[in-house]
């Protein structure tokens, strides 16, 4: 081969070099023919596709050779036996003396390594980025040799390998990825899952596979990893009194995963606009960012109409509105609310308030021993006055989650309407309002992982419309003279004035976060948790657990005999764990089983066994000193 320039020094200039190089690449056995230029062209490819930058990251980069695709070794040998199907590719292992092949995965110091993420070229694939079609399960590989002048690869070559093998594997809309605002900067737990074919021994949990007409497997959800879920959550990192914080207060509240934060400042940075009736960009961006949450609650809870969802402050506002306008519209002297013995004080309060405006009558389901609802009780308690049923689907107090769909098919047989709490429900368990079927259903968004100060009410859109506003003001008529107002239909004619969009917004990208783990899978795995935990409680001297449904949601009420209740929490404390303590606004129930308060420990996702173990070796600690403290 001919060196057409020469440097002053006798040497051929590095471009002339360069040419030689692409050459002798292009001509090795398994290499790019005819695509010199390859690397520049994928760079330029994925650094300019703004429909990859706003998407889910998986479409594709533009076409790769199927040389490369099959051999991955350029015909030189194989890859490194280091990385092959680990999940990490070669560029993104900064710490070399900590990474073993027989645990990839956790032996580097944490999960989002990377700059505090794993590179997106092999997020979620469990595979090197060089290995694409090496058999995983025999570990015959080599290293790989690389040519003559052969340079790094850029970091969009790997992607796009690596893309290329995903697309060929499973289809695009069934990989776990970020759906809100294109945000792609940070690794969520549904993006660095483990190899979606290979399933670890996770507690409690699991990812499924499906089979399609072809007989291929295709990834539907990425196992339950609880290291990777926690490290999705900043405020877990936070330490107290010295200690790493164990939040066991989620029936209080929730805390808020990164992507709902990010969501947030999103929102402020970029969308910040009051919505509808502009014609400037911000308020169509915060338009379309409000009403595209609004329909994620709508599938979430499986309504039937995105015009049945009304934002609100809270659960605590969306009862008030209930009681405010449809019950003060509807409800007459002598008429009959059912409600229970479970209840939230938020959903006593508001209807002794009708009741004492309008010479109504309230009637209580009473509860068993063990918490439960006592069905045969409640179908005494109707008549021809029963109006409304308004009970909670599970109680914050115990954690008995309730018969709701029986209940409210028997309100519905006697007349009533009902209105189901779902404040304690949405963050464990799936709702399917269609299939339920209340009249009203309510929910909070801190209590789901989202923003406080925002919530939800769902009515039947044909009830909501036929209901009189609670509050006047802006954004909710269509006309208005001094002598009449003529309102919007629902939602608008409940949300007057300027609503909390922000946090609505939050409210959206907490539901996408939900969603993205599976509902379902959160479900299986707190269950497992509690059982755990329930057991490891028993076993300490002197403990009384309180509420003992066999059906309970994530919460753990208990007293300690020989400490008051504060003494528990002050002492858990110390120890970095968060736990409620008091009456839980449930005086009634407490009193049914003889207490003013209890301690509260309450689970979510992201708590772990070990987080239960910290708890309960707390509690034996107090015990064996209250024990030694005799003698």
């Amino acid at each position: 081969m001919d060196i057409e320039n020469l440097n002053t020094n006798g040497f051929p200039d590095e471009s002339e070099l360069e040419k030689i190089a692409n050459q002798l690449f292009k001509s090795a056995p398994g290499g790019l023919q005819n695509n010199s230029g390859f690397s520049e062209q994928v760079h330029n490819q994925y650094e300019h596709n703004d429909t990859l930058k706003q998407s889910d990251g998986v479409n594709d980069l533009g076409k790769i050779s199927q040389n490369l695709v099959n051999n991955n070794n350029l015909g030189f040998g194989k890859v490194t036996k280091s990385v092959a199907g680990s999940g990490i590719s070669p560029s993104a292992i900064n710490h070399p003396s900590d990474f073993s092949l027989e645990d990839p995965q956790t032996s580097l110091p944490d999960p989002h390594f990377y700059n505090g993420q794993i590179p997106k070229s092999v997020a979620g694939s469990g595979k090197s980025p060089s290995l694409q079609n090496q058999d995983l399960t025999h570990g015959n590989v080599t290293s790989h040799n690389k040519l003559p002048f052969e340079t790094e690869q850029p970091f969009e070559h790997e992607l796009k390998e690596v893309l290329s093998q995903i697309n060929s594997t499973f289809p695009s809309s069934q990989l776990p990825h970020v759906s809100a605002f294109g945000i792609n900067e940070n690794s969520y737990y549904f993006l660095t899952g483990q190899n979606p074919l290979q399933y670890g021994n996770q507690l409690f949990g699991g990812a499924n596979q499906n089979q399609n007409t072809h007989g291929i497997s295709s990834y539907v959800k990425p196992p339950f990893d609880i290291n990777l879920v926690k490290a999705d959550f900043p405020i877990l990192k936070e330490r107290v009194n010295g200690k790493p914080l164990i939040w066991l207060d989620n029936a209080a509240t929730t805390q808020k995963p990164k992507l709902v934060i990010d969501r947030i400042n999103h929102f402020y940075e970029h969308e910040n606009s009051n919505i509808h009736r502009a014609a400037h960009e911000l308020a169509a961006r915060s338009t379309d960012a409000y009403e595209a949450a609004r329909k994620k609650v709508q599938h979430f809870i499986n309504a039937g109409s995105v015009n049945e969802i009304v934002f609100v402050r809270g659960t605590t506002e969306a009862i008030n509105l209930v009681a405010q306008s449809w019950g003060d519209q509807n409800l007459n002297t002598g008429d009959e609310i059912i409600v229970s013995n479970l209840e939230h004080h938020a959903n006593i309060v508001p209807w002794q308030i009708l009741a004492a405006k309008k010479g109504l009558k309230l009637r209580v389901i009473p509860v068993d021993d063990d918490g439960q609802i006592l069905l045969d009780e409640y179908a005494k308690l109707f008549n021809s006055k029963t109006k409304l049923v308004s009970f909670t689907h599970v109680s914050n107090a115990l954690g008995t989650v309730t018969p709701a769909q029986q209940m409210i098919e028997m309100a519905h047989a006697n007349g009533a309407k009902v209105l189901l709490d779902g404040a304690q429900s949405v963050s464990h368990m799936r709702v399917d309002l269609q299939k339920l079927n209340p009249d009203f259903f309510v929910f909070s968004g801190h209590k789901v992982f989202g923003p406080t100060g925002i919530g939800v009410l769902y009515g039947r859109e044909e009830i909501l419309n036929s209901m009189q506003p609670w509050q006047g003001g802006g954004n909710m008529i269509k006309d208005v003279t001094f002598e009449h107002t003529e309102y919007h239909n629902a939602p608008g004619r409940f949300e007057a004035g300027t609503g909390n969009i922000a946090d609505a917004v939050g409210l959206g990208a907490a539901i996408d976060y939900v969603n993205k783990i599976g509902i379902d899978l959160i479900n299986q795995y707190e269950h497992g948790l509690l059982v755990y935990g329930t057991n490891l409680l028993k076993q300490v001297p002197g403990l009384r657990l309180v509420g003992t449904a066999a059906d309970k949601a994530s919460v753990l009420s208990f007293t300690l005999d020989g400490f008051t209740n504060d003494q528990v929490g002050q002492e858990l404390n110390k120890e970095g764990i968060a736990v409620r303590t008091g009456h839980h606004c449930a005086q009634p129930i407490l009193r049914r089983f003889g207490l003013e308060s209890t301690v509260r420990p309450s689970l979510a996702f992201y708590n772990t066994c070990a987080d239960v173990d910290a708890l309960v070796t707390v509690l034996h600690r107090l015990k064996s000193n209250q024990k030694r403290s005799l003698f």
